[in-house]
């Protein structure tokens, strides 16, 4: 058992850490200010050879592993990014993994390059207004007509939308045959965002405004059906593979957000003087911050438990899952005690923390909520009865 890097990991870091270091908090401030896309920051990222970080070799990638683009997604959250960076990458970190390992020679020589190379955007919709978690109550549909399939129906918090290129999509092709499969039917599509077809509406919200998210409406979209990723009606299970993933990512995320907040804390801590010493020599303030580095550390571990059991193609659910939730529970009550050790100034947009405060939310809301986890933990860990 080895808690340390290796050698490629500490050479994604460490390339990592020299790509974010040309995007300071003012501009992640800047953006969120702006609800700008970071186009900038994304190129790096794609020039740097960073986005096909666990993509294969032979579409340019680096065939590396989840433990590895966990590192490099911390690392970006950490660097300040927060999850306004780590979410202008996510989707192209992991999201094409289903067309990785399900799609065919001509899909995945068409499809990855130009997502690895930073040419095209990405973004993920499966969720839907009146679905939520319940992806098999989608309602989303694509009719079969000759080569092509005719895509209506909306879907809702799709982030990067507005700049995406093209779209992962799960739609109905047809109703399930059997009652304890409710999944069935359902077919996934990775495909050209046709604007004259697609509106979008964007959706205000409490933080990450540089990285929109967005209600869309398909109205008659065009889907050829080379673009259709596996069989009709195997959807469902070829998402799956992308849902760990995932949840690792995420876990890093928040991981590297309550890692930013803290040294931000623990510097305002230092340089604060207050009755003629700094504020951090205070118990009152030490402890909080202590057990907020414990919280960190325990997570991470959990980070990369989940990752190397996915990378040696081993069962990761339970693992997944309890990081996302203890990393993002972790990373709020960092953000939080940053906020509260700065004072005022924790208020105040210049000083950053309140920014990583509205952004904290985010891993404990997504991709699937932290009551969610507890069921599925109860259930398939526990083996205590279904509850959902």
């Amino acid at each position: 058992m080895d808690f340390e890097l290796t050698e490629d990991q500490l050479s994604i870091q460490d390339l990592t850490q020299r790509v974010c270091a040309g995007f300071d908090g003012d501009f992640w401030r800047g953006h969120d200010e702006s609800a700008e896309f970071p186009h900038a920051f994304h190129r790096a990222i794609a020039e740097a050879g960073l986005l096909g970080t666990a993509m294969p070799e032979e579409f340019g990638g680096a065939g590396l592993g989840i433990s590895e683009a966990a590192v490099m997604m911390q690392e970006v959250a950490a660097s300040g990014a927060g999850m306004a960076g780590a979410s202008s990458v996510h989707m192209n970190i992991f999201g094409l993994q289903p067309v990785v390992v399900f799609g065919t020679d001509e899909q995945r020589n068409r499809m990855l390059p130009p997502l690895i190379r930073g040419d095209e955007k990405a973004c993920f919709a499966v969720t839907e207004p009146d679905a939520g978690l319940n992806t098999a109550a989608i309602k989303t549909k694509a009719e079969r007509h000759g080569d092509s399939y005719i895509l209506s129906g909306q879907k809702i918090w799709i982030s990067t939308a507005q700049v995406a290129d093209n779209a992962l999509i799960l739609a109905r092709t047809s109703q399930p045959q059997a009652p304890e499969k409710p999944t069935g039917g359902l077919t996934l599509f990775y495909t050209k965002l046709d604007r004259d077809r697609v509106e979008l509406q964007a959706i205000r919200k409490m933080g990450r405004h540089a990285v929109d998210s967005n209600v869309v409406f398909f109205d008659g979209m065009e889907v050829p059906a080379g673009d259709r990723i596996g069989a009709e009606g195997q959807g469902f299970s070829l998402i799956l593979h992308g849902l760990n993933p995932e949840r690792v990512l995420i876990a890093a995320e928040a991981v590297g957000l309550g890692k930013a907040a803290l040294r931000h804390a623990t510097d305002y801590a230092c340089e604060r003087v207050v009755f003629d010493r700094p504020i951090g020599q205070n118990q009152g303030i030490q402890h909080p911050l202590a057990q907020c580095w414990m919280a960190l550390e325990a997570a991470n571990l959990m980070v990369f438990k989940a990752a190397s059991l996915y990378d040696a193609g081993n069962p990761c659910g339970a693992e997944a899952n309890a990081a996302k939730y203890l990393a993002a529970e972790a990373a709020f009550k960092t953000c939080e005690t940053a906020v509260q050790t700065l004072g005022g100034m924790g208020y105040a947009a210049e000083y950053h923390v309140e920014r990583y405060l509205r952004e904290s939310f985010i891993p404990r809301l997504a991709p699937v909520s932290p009551q969610l986890i507890m069921s599925y933990i109860a259930e398939k860990v526990l083996g205590l009865p279904k509850s959902y």
